[in-house]
């Protein structure tokens, strides 16, 4: 590797000598300009790559991982500094450019003549012009992470307490930053002035989705106020941060401030070019700088509006031989701090100097990634704000879930979308913008209940990678033998593909979607697939557990030692304690499991739009008596609760504060009620009829066969949900076909179907076996309900994991009727160790205080109360207010949190 450090000078070369390149700028953009020209031979040049910071370029998309592991190796690959033209100058900060002489000025004397200049000197993060600026953080290089690091360490020693770390800012970086900080153990505290979270990629209702979504993840947000000042006091003789004053006069306790606004391109070097120009050309005037006009001066490089240096299609600016890529260079009007745009900046300027014709025809704004566990995209117009855009969406403010795709007006052509709590359609979509979707955009809508996305065949020249603008087409000549790989031969594993195309190597969103489409491609040549879990765990779902029970293992960090690797994700997490809950019917919350649950698990209740929860008693077949009726009554209005009845003969309450779950709880399992589950990958509820009890159509008593059911089945954890539905004749007023497991009675018993689901895309379920008596019924259900939770893949409903099996409802009729495998008694025997050990959870919860100590809204205080939530008046019960306009008065009633009053 050819590398400097400090004032080195590059040779000048005579005229047969190679072409001297000088980049400067040691980001993702400049590393991938100098890649690009040596895969292109360099054209018979020699590269100079002059960096300021003492590092070879690094991933600032991985930033975030160097705040928490301090010693993660960032280093960008691909081994283009080990080329004998290229030459890595590091701590080399470029103050000035001669352009006559062509030579860039360094700060520490140096001056390295060009032939060819790259600018790529990124962007700066912005600071705040407000006192006690000074004493903020900036998120930006591996120093600023690394400071931020080593402050809060210092301040938990030194303050013996939970650190408040304030991040101003509520974009990417910002909400990145302050999940970054509750790694570290820090309280994350975020202002953002906009009405919402990230207001530059998601529209105002994503954005409310987002801010419920982050705040049930622990992060505290106060948006709409700007902050006018960054408090200090003293601590041992030294000025510290003690809070942030707000522009409406409230002060937020704080103890270190991070800055993370957005980003200014680093345009110094062409205004310091500029600025020289004017001051000569008003001293040739006979006046002073500032007395020459704009119209009488022509600026050497032409600067955006908001900065940056303005380039053309082909990436180069107004002066010759002198080229601009990634965040400083300005196009259209915009500079983007984006990797994606900055990748195919450089690659064009690259191309551009070997004589090609490539050109940069805008900005690739699509945006993927998950923030504190919550998943958000967004791409294309997502805005809506092309002519006649037609929005098709989905919200679901309760799971705090917002889809949204953006169509042409014949609903054919994909313009963009907007996904967050929900993010799984965007690996199929982003590679279809501009095209016309191969289905209706509703079934797109993975959230309402259709299950995955329509399966896809991309064409060749999709773009599956925006990154590195790898099209679909590339990946499969890969997958098919390139002939430019090691051994020339073709690729079949994931780690070789990203080698070979470059795909799924910066920001990674791509990857599920590359994955699926190496899996494809490697079938259709005969080749077996694998179907690892995720990058923790080799094996599939099924696999795990499969292995687990075999093992007798019964804690995550022993199945983590045996089948593991690392700390685990949010997708083997969950799935291990689904797996250990279906196994060993434990308490989902003990020996560690809490940690692996998502929000709703953990508090055992489904959280609600305003950060509250809602209470789902179990009503077995819909069966409810007129005493346990007048429980449910007093319950909700003793505690003001909105009550429904749902379209599973359930009653659902309303408006429950984290810390008044156990007292609800407490007053409704007396009463002999147990939690109905509505929260858990579980059994949700058996939908029944009247059948032969009351109706005179009714041939079976459909009832008693609903509430036996689903107290054989109750909690029982499986991949997903499922539902059950039960009709005594084949009226079928219990929608039993439109189930996991529907059950229609016959004059000969029952006849049972399987793999039915509602939703965007509903499935009717599949004739199994007919004619069944109760004990048939009940042992057919329990093989196939078995088999599903051991065979399924993660999240994968009943519908779709027949799909997937080779031969669909013949296998699944051999398998639970047949009992081919062999497995009906072990099946059984399992099903019936569950019905065995059952223990309702919220009964549980109550008979032990250290499990009650989850249920606190305030975890430092926890007598104190939110006393924040505003309700309004509507049919009779109480519901969420709408967001009120900054400053309005918000009444809050005794309990803390009712509004009285028809409207604000």
């Amino acid at each position: 590797m050819s590398t400097a450090s400090g004032s080195e000078t590059a040779p000048t070369s005579d005229p047969g000598g190679p072409r001297r390149i000088v980049v400067i700028g040691g980001g993702p953009a400049a590393h991938r300009f100098t890649e690009a020209m040596a895969a292109r031979g360099l054209a018979g040049s020699r590269v100079t790559v002059l960096t300021e910071e003492a590092h070879v370029p690094y991933d600032r998309v991985a930033l975030s991982r160097a705040l928490t592991e301090t010693d993660v190796d960032l280093t960008l690959g691909g081994g283009v500094w080990g080329h004998d033209a290229v030459t890595l100058v590091t701590g080399a900060r470029a103050v000035d450019l001669d352009l006559d002489a062509r030579e860039v000025l360094t700060a520490d004397g140096g001056r390295y003549p060009y032939d060819e200049l790259v600018i790529a000197t990124g962007s700066n993060a912005a600071t705040l012009p407000i006192p006690g600026h000074e004493h903020t953080h900036v998120y930006r290089t591996l120093e600023d992470v690394w400071s931020i690091n080593r402050q809060v360490a210092e301040l938990r020693a030194t303050l013996g307490r939970d650190v408040n770390a304030v991040t101003i800012g509520g974009g990417l970086l910002g909400l990145e930053a302050a999940a970054g900080l509750q790694a570290l153990g820090a309280r994350p505290i975020v202002i953002d002035g906009g009405k919402w979270l990230m207001g530059t990629q998601l529209d105002e209702g994503a954005g409310q989705a987002m801010g419920r979504l982050v705040a049930g993840k622990g992060l505290e947000v106060h948006g709409g106020v700007y902050p006018a000042a960054v408090l200090t006091g003293a601590r041992d003789g030294a000025a510290c941060v003690t809070g942030v004053e707000m522009a409406d006069g409230r002060i937020i306790d704080a103890d270190m401030v991070v800055v993370s606004i957005g980003v200014r391109p680093r345009d110094e070097l062409a205004r310091a070019v500029n600025d020289r120009a004017r001051a000569e050309a008003a001293a040739a005037a006979g006046i002073g700088a500032d007395e020459l006009g704009d119209e009488d001066f022509v600026p050497v490089f032409r600067l955006g509006a908001r900065g940056g240096i303005v380039i053309d299609e082909g990436c180069a600016t107004d002066v010759e031989h002198v080229w601009a890529v990634g965040e400083v260079a300005n196009f259209g009007g915009l500079c983007v701090g984006l990797v994606a745009p900055a990748n195919t900046m450089a690659e064009i300027a690259a191309d551009r100097l070997c004589g090609g014709d490539a050109t940069f025809s805008g900005f690739d704004t699509a945006t993927k990634l998950k923030l504190s566990g919550v998943d958000v995209a967004s791409f294309g117009d997502a805005f809506a704000k092309a002519d006649g855009a037609l929005e098709v969406v989905y919200a679901d403010p309760a799971r705090g879930v917002y889809q949204k795709i953006v169509v042409t007006g014949d609903a054919k052509t994909l313009l963009g979308g907007i996904f967050v709590g929900d993010a799984a359609p965007y690996t199929s979509l982003r590679p279809l913008l501009g095209r016309e979707l191969p289905a209706e955009p509703g079934a797109y809508l993975s959230a309402a209940g259709g299950g995955d996305a329509p399966d896809t065949e991309l064409p060749d020249d999709a773009i599956l990678c925006s990154c590195n603008n790898v099209a679909a087409g590339a990946i499969r000549d890969a997958v098919g033998g390139c002939g430019t790989c090691e051994g020339n031969g073709p690729v079949q594993d994931l780690g070789g593909l990203k080698t070979c195309t470059r795909a799924g190597t910066q920001c990674g969103s791509c990857v599920p979607m590359l994955k699926k489409l190496l899996e494809r491609e490697l079938v259709k040549g005969g080749v077996e697939v694998s179907r690892a879990m995720c990058e923790h765990v080799a094996l599939s779902r099924a696999e795990l557990f499969e292995a687990v029970r075999l093992a007798g293992l019964a804690s995550y960090d022993a199945i983590m030692e045996r089948f593991g690797a690392g700390s685990g994700c949010d997708i083997c997490k969950p799935a291990i304690a689904s797996i250990l809950a279906s196994q060993h019917s434990a308490y989902p919350l003990d020996a560690g499991l809490g940690a692996l649950q998502d929000t709703n698990d953990r508090a055992l209740a489904n959280m609600q739009k305003d950060g509250t929860y809602s209470v789902v008693p179990r009503i077995p077949g819909g069966e409810i008596t007129p005493e346990k009726l007048a429980v449910i009554a007093r319950v909700a209005g003793k505690y003001g609760l909105y009550t429904k009845i749902t379209g599973a003969l359930r009653i659902d309450m309303f408006g429950a504060r984290l810390e008044q779950l156990p007292e609800i709880w407490r007053e409704l399992v007396d009463a002999g009620f147990e939690s109905g589950q509505a929260y858990g990958k579980a059994l949700r509820n058996v939908k029944s009829c009247v059948g032969s009890t009351w109706c005179r159509f009714g041939v079976q008593d459909s009832v008693a066969m609903a509430i036996g059911m689903e107290l054989r089945y109750r909690g029982l954890r499986a991949p997903h949900k499922f539902k059950m539905g039960v009709s005594g004749c084949a009226r079928e007023c219990a929608e039993a076909r439109g189930k996991d497991v529907g059950v229609i009675a016959t004059a000969d018993g029952w006849n049972l179907y399987v793999g039915g689901n509602g939703g965007a895309n509903p499935a009717h379920a599949q004739l199994l076996a007919q004619d069944l008596d109760d004990a048939t019924l009940l042992k057919y259900v329990d093989r196939y309900l078995m088999y599903y939770i051991r065979t399924a893949d993660r999240l994968q409903r009943t519908a779709h994991w027949m799909a997937d099996l080779d031969g669909g409802i013949d296998h699944v009729r051999a398998v639970v009727v047949g009992d081919s495998l062999g497995l009906g008694e072990e099946l059984e025997a399992a099903m019936a160790r569950h019905v065995e050990s059952y223990e309702d959870e919220w009964a549980a919860t109550l008979a032990d205080p250290d499990r009650l100590r989850r249920f606190r809204s305030f975890v430092n205080a926890p007598d104190q109360r939110d006393t924040s939530l505003a309700y309004v008046r509507e049919r009779g019960q109480l519901r969420p207010a709408e967001p009120v306009p900054l400053g309005a008065t918000i009444p809050v009633g005794p309990r803390g949190g009712v509004m009285s009053g028809e409207s604000l």
